[in-house]
């Protein structure tokens, strides 16, 4: 016989079914990380494909590890925040590690003029102002560069927590972050 309760109950908000889902799946229940999967990886992966420079082969390995990872630390999951955004703060943090780690990461930053940048946008078809535009030029930026960009203006976080996940001081963050509008400005046509 089913309790009424059960069958009256008002649907429980998604905040409570991420709670009961972690604590479901740190106790090792595959059918409800599969559920925290499906609810939030499409928009993960819509961030790290961003600060992966729109490579969504790379953006899918980050992915993946950012779930194998939340697999590992559901038991430590405190419930301090929620779910979502403490698997968006994973995501992140895999993401630049696996950044940091690239060879291409430094190598960029540190080889790339401007005219080389110039060069490749002139591949890139534009028609001015729409969002695509933004996104294909956000894509051909330095990686470091896009990493503040996305990380700040996108994200929301502050220059101090941006500074200390990519080990830079406050000021080349900043740095960066101007260095990122700008070349944004040249690539969408608004110099």
């Amino acid at each position: 016989m089913l309790d009424a309760t059960v069958t009256t109950a008002a649907p429980s908000s998604p905040a409570v079914d991420d709670a009961a889902l972690a604590r479901a799946a740190a106790a090792g229940d595959v059918h409800a990380f599969e559920r925290i999967y499906r609810r939030h990886a499409a928009r993960l992966n819509a961030l790290l494909w961003r600060l992966c420079g729109g490579n969504a082969a790379r953006a899918e390995d980050v992915l993946q590890e950012t779930f194998i990872q939340a697999w590992r630390k559901l038991p430590q999951f405190r419930g301090e925040s929620a779910l979502g955004t403490w698997l968006h703060r994973l995501a992140v943090n895999t993401a630049l590690m696996e950044l940091r780690a690239s060879a291409v990461f430094e190598s960029l930053d540190a080889g790339e003029s401007g005219m080389d940048v110039l060069a490749e946008m002139a591949a890139i078809p534009r028609c001015h102002a729409t969002g695509l535009d933004l996104e294909r030029a956000l894509l051909t930026l330095p990686p470091r560069a896009r990493a503040v960009l996305v990380l700040h203006d996108i994200e929301g976080w502050k220059h101090q927590e941006i500074a200390t996940e990519l080990q830079m001081a406050v000021g080349s963050s900043k740095a960066q972050l101007h260095r990122a509008r700008s070349l944004l400005r040249v690539r969408l046509g608004e110099a």
